[in-house]
């Protein structure tokens, strides 16, 4: 199971498995992951150990990119069927860096994410996930206060210090002032030579900035639609930071208050959108692909999403309580000339209707009735 620093792995796992029929290896415990890293092959005299003296079943490593020699003895014990395995990981870019045991064929892989509106059930408030984004912690926390330094502590500690501890970058001064961009830079069509003049450094590292940010799980490149692959690989994708608390954070704006109406609003909203799209789609393991799609005369197309048997989605998002012609007007042009699709346009209107051959639906009730399908 990966996921990103703080989405709530090693609580999921704790639940699933009783502590008395499983044995946890934490390798946040630096003197452990020291002595793993040192002689690997003390993990299994742990797990002789273990099994001469308990009615152990399960074995969970905690952060496993942390000593990936482990691997290699996992692997044998999967064979042996002494122990069933759970392995969790916030990146996996230590493990195929270098040429890792992923155990190929004989482990499951999952992706666990910030909370879903779904899963926050009637905890969830459209506002307040704007604000605060959907990291666990931050429902864990009684104050607004507690809230910010949780966020703020996040970038500083993960983001700037971590990222860095794990070797994944050996020149932070570049990468920090990358990271002071990315909020900006979220939700937007990546230009990788500015970048690079932006904080003084190529477009070749920039590239493998934004592959770290991936491979930890802390955003993602929405690829440009195309019909030919091969185009569609040309053009530039656009990126998406992975939590909306974490991007308000980095951007400095936690004191801000969000205004509907504003800008900032409906960068938030399709943020917001897109996030859930892509997560329940991935939970519910239904091989969809996004894109978006963006003319040369800047008519856009927020989310396109591509359903093996089924019509392709063209979804666009507004934030406004009030869906008019006007907002859908080039969309439906536009979206026209994608083979057999559908047209959808998600807002905060709770008035259902059609336009211009544009499904209009309230972003909620259409994410409950995807949801309850799928």
């Amino acid at each position: 199971m990966f996921g990103a620093r703080g989405t709530g792995k090693s609580t999921l796992l704790k639940e699933l498995f009783p502590a008395k029929n499983t044995f946890w290896i934490d390798l946040l415990d630096f003197e452990l992951e020291s002595k793993l890293i040192a002689n690997p092959s003390v993990f299994i005299q742990m797990l002789d150990s273990v099994r001469e003296n308990q009615n152990i079943e399960w074995v969970v490593i905690d952060e496993v990119q942390k000593v990936p020699g482990l691997l290699n003895y996992v692997h044998q014990e999967i064979e042996k069927k002494r122990f069933k395995f759970a392995l969790t990981g916030s990146s996996a870019r230590k493990l195929k860096r270098g040429s890792a045991n992923l155990l190929a064929g004989r482990a499951f892989q999952n992706i666990l994410y910030p909370l879903t509106s779904t899963e926050l059930k009637e905890d969830f408030n459209l506002d307040i996930y704007l604000r605060w984004g959907g990291l666990p912690e931050v429902y864990n926390l009684n104050s607004d206060e507690a809230r910010k330094q949780y966020l703020r502590t996040y970038v500083q500690t993960y983001l700037k210090q971590e990222i860095q501890a794990e070797q994944l970058v050996r020149n932070l001064q570049p990468f920090r002032k990358f990271l002071d961009l990315l909020g900006s830079i979220s939700g937007t069509i990546i230009n990788y030579s500015k970048i690079a003049r932006d904080i003084n450094s190529d477009p070749v590292t920039v590239k493998n900035y934004f592959e770290i940010l991936e491979d930890t799980l802390i955003g993602y490149r929405l690829p440009s639609y195309h019909n030919s692959i091969r185009k569609r690989q040309t053009q530039s994708p656009k990126f998406y930071l992975f939590d909306l608390g974490v991007r308000r954070a980095v951007m400095n704006h936690l004191n801000l208050d969000i205004e509907k109406n504003s800008i900032s609003y409906g960068v938030l909203f399709e943020h917001f959108l897109i996030h859930e799209i892509k997560r329940y789609s991935e939970y519910k393991n239904l091989d969809w692909s996004f894109s978006y799609l963006k003319t040369k005369d800047q008519v856009e197309i927020d989310l396109i999403v591509d359903r093996p048997g089924q019509k392709t989605l063209a979804i666009e998002i507004k934030s406004t309580e009030s869906v008019t012609e006007d907002h859908v007007r080039s969309f439906s042009k536009i979206a026209k000339d994608i083979p057999n699709s559908e047209m959808i346009c998600l807002s905060n209107d709770i008035t259902e209707k059609t336009i211009n051959n544009v499904k209009c639906l309230h972003w909620k009730k259409w994410l409950e009735n995807v949801w309850n399908v799928w």
